[in-house]
């Protein structure tokens, strides 16, 4: 038995390095560019963690989501965050169903209940439907009336929001925040790029994207992921830089004193070592280094470091702060 799981992890792990060109070439069909945005959604999928993606209109956020839910069958859901938004429109209801011979509760399933959501401008619906979100995304159930209903496997929301609107938006609580894995950033296209996106998009229609892993394929990466080997030192890395962007007394980092209010928790290093294993994985190596910990240190970090007034008045930016974390803390121990 020892002897089968040791084979079909070590298949697992061949079939995910060998995957690695072909998944970003389906991707390519309908996405140009973006590359570091798409090698942060393929970790978040390896890992299975939840993402935000932040960025302004017209940047192939809600494409981009689809098209990954396509490259790996995966039932794809999307839902609009308006502000007048339910928990039950998520979720689902129970309703009076009349049969020949009896009334009855029938539960009736929510767009939850899919394998990818896409919550579109996530900070648009207020706090209560938020909350219901949170629960789904933590717990993998729903609750109506009382009851658990348990969500489809594998289960990842991909959340969008406008960092430019903020006008009928409510700010997600840290607690919401905490709970996506990555916060990554689509930014305007170089100019090449942004030439093949027209020309692509105003010609014939793009191929279709072909699924190279199912969801049942994922679920069983997900553990094959959590067992690539990483060293105490490169782990320690992780925890010392999450723990050097707290304030307090003990800091020793005067800029993190000055500029922050509250630091990233323990969530944060847990991100950091699960995804630079899977990092690892799609760049063929078999163990997680510092480089993988320092390429995600900014989408783990940029929703849970909260700054102050004082570093928005001197122009200084979540971004900023943690690139000075990095500069701080070294890998070999210390500051």
């Amino acid at each position: 038995m020892a002897t089968d799981t040791y084979e079909s992890e070590r298949q697992a792990v061949e079939q995910i390095r060998g995957a690695r060109q072909r998944m970003g070439a389906e991707l390519a069909k309908v996405i140009v560019g973006q590359e570091d945005v798409i090698e942060h959604l393929f970790i978040a999928v390896l890992s299975g963690g939840h993402c935000l993606i932040t960025g302004a209109p017209g940047l192939a956020k809600t494409l981009l989501v689809k098209s990954l839910a396509s490259l790996f069958h995966l039932q794809f859901q999307r839902i609009q965050f308006t502000p007048d938004l339910m928990p039950a429109d998520i979720t689902g209801t129970e309703i009076l169903q009349q049969t020949d011979h009896e009334r009855r509760m029938v539960f009736v399933r929510g767009p939850l209940f899919a394998n990818m959501i896409l919550a579109d401008e996530i900070n648009r619906t207020p706090p209560k439907t938020q909350a219901a979100l949170l629960e789904a995304m933590q717990e993998h159930h729903v609750t109506a009336a009382g009851v658990c209903h348990p969500l489809s496997e594998p289960f990842y929301v991909f959340a969008t929001q406008n960092p430019i609107e903020m006008e009928g938006t409510y700010p997600l609580p840290e607690a919401q925040l905490d709970r996506f894995m990555f916060n990554v950033w689509m930014d305007y296209l170089a100019e090449d790029d942004e030439v093949a996106v027209v020309r692509q998009t105003t010609t014939v229609e793009p191929q279709p994207i072909e699924p190279v892993f199912t969801g049942q394929d994922l679920l069983r990466f997900h553990g094959v992921v959590r067992k690539v080997p990483i060293a105490e030192d490169v782990v320690r890395y992780a925890v010392r830089i999450a723990a050097a962007s707290r304030p307090g007394r003990n800091n020793p980092l005067d800029f993190v004193n000055e500029w922050v209010t509250w630091g990233a928790g323990l969530r944060a290093s847990q991100c950091m070592v699960l995804g630079s294993k899977a990092r690892a994985l799609l760049g063929g190596r078999s163990h997680a280094n510092f480089e993988d910990i320092r390429s995600l240190a900014l989408p783990v970090l940029r929703h849970r470091v909260l700054i102050n007034y004082k570093a928005e008045a001197e122009g200084v930016a979540v971004d900023d702060v943690v690139d000075r974390l990095l500069r701080a803390v070294k890998e070999g121990g210390g500051q």
